[in-house]
């Protein structure tokens, strides 16, 4: 054994850690970023009453209230609204609100203000109001299938919600809604869709992805069918998996849903703009201002073609029990938009994306 001289050894130890240092910093230089993840996938359930189907989402929490409620899940609107009974004790529901000593009402880690609104639903020929508050709490999306749990967002509470035919009152939770559209306000309350409000990592956008819903699954009951709902989008859900994006135009209620587009049937084409909304359970509605009746069905085998301007296209054949169409005159609904309904969403993948304003469609 050589000689070991003190005066050197720390320079040995420097340069044994310097080597470790930089073995260290090649080893991180080479190692890949981590793949970018949802924020979470979830199921919905489908459920069909006659000629109507619905896409339901279950809440199984708002605030401290451990119970499930179920909503409509629809891309036609943006904002959780939910029936204040079960959240809040019932001696604070009156017929004519919601009862609120203070500044605001803070129960079951719910906070309910003072600022009330009437948000409605439907077009001139039928449709729903709800009666409330803008109110805030944290609130778990999903249920024992799957489960995601928000922050502290804004949602709507209603203590009624009316049929504005009949002027009849809804039962309790008949009318939740969960609006996840792009707008950033509805009737001037600041609430937005709740998918828009989870904070994301990095290559994560905020928004969702819709797979195709299954025409086999709907059922009376409510069948559960799983990964039909992904929040958070990842790389390719934006480059590289064939959706096309269309831009959407900025509004004093935030970013509008509606698309531009052609519309050919009957052996016509009109021009007009295109809402694909989940929330409407039966009748696409083609509104054609040169219609001669206020509202005529499309008789089974007829033909439909549309074609955005961005370049999607879409054909469908109506049958006596699905792809139903009207077409309506918009002077008769008062709403100029052409709806199609859930059926478009059995043939066609859907995606929004919130931080760049984009609706994506994939056929």
């Amino acid at each position: 054994m050589g000689k070991m001289y003190k005066g050197y050894l720390p320079l040995i130890v420097g340069g044994l850690f310097l080597t470790v240092l930089i073995a260290s910093c090649k080893k991180d230089h080479n190692t890949p970023a981590p793949t970018p993840v949802p924020i979470a996938t979830l199921g919905l359930y489908e459920y069909q009453s006659t000629i109507y189907r619905r896409v339901i989402i279950p809440i199984s929490q708002v605030g401290t209230v451990k119970q499930t409620y179920y909503s409509i899940f629809d891309t036609g609107s943006s904002a959780m609204t939910i029936d204040a009974e079960g959240l809040i004790p019932a001696s604070l529901i009156t017929s004519s609100g919601i009862t609120i000593t203070g500044d605001s009402l803070l129960v079951n880690g719910i906070t309910v203000t003072k600022q009330i609104s009437t948000l409605t639903y439907g077009d001139a020929t039928s449709g729903t109001k709800e009666y409330g508050n803008l109110a805030y709490a944290i609130i778990t999306i999903g249920d024992v299938n799957g489960s995601v749990t928000t922050k502290r967002i804004p949602f709507f509470m209603y203590y009624k919600a009316i049929d504005t035919q009949s002027g009849s009152k809804l039962e309790a939770h008949s009318n939740d809604v969960f609006g996840v559209g792009p707008n950033t306000s509805f009737n001037s309350l600041a609430i937005a869709s709740p998918l828009s409000y989870f904070d994301t990592k990095a290559n994560v956008t905020q928004g969702f992805r819709l797979s195709k819903f299954n025409k086999s699954s709907y059922s009376s009951t409510g069948t559960y069918v799983a990964d039909l709902l992904t929040i958070g989008l990842v790389p390719d859900d934006l480059s590289s998996n064939n959706f096309i994006m269309h831009s959407l135009t900025h509004t004093s209620a935030g970013y509008s849903p509606n698309i531009p587009a052609t519309i050919s049937f009957n052996g016509k084409s009109i021009q007009g703009t295109l809402l694909f909304d989940t929330g409407t359970p039966a009748f696409a509605n083609i509104e054609d201002p040169d219609a001669t009746v206020n509202q005529a069905t499309l008789p089974a085998n007829s033909s439909v073609t549309i074609t955005t301007t961005s370049g999607f296209s879409y054909q469908y054949t109506t049958t006596s029990d699905y792809n139903l169409t009207q077409v309506e005159n918009p002077s008769f609904t008062r709403d100029p938009r052409t709806i199609f309904s859930i059926d478009f969403f059995a043939d066609n993948e859907f995606l929004l994306d919130y931080t760049n304003h984009r609706i994506g469609l994939k056929n």
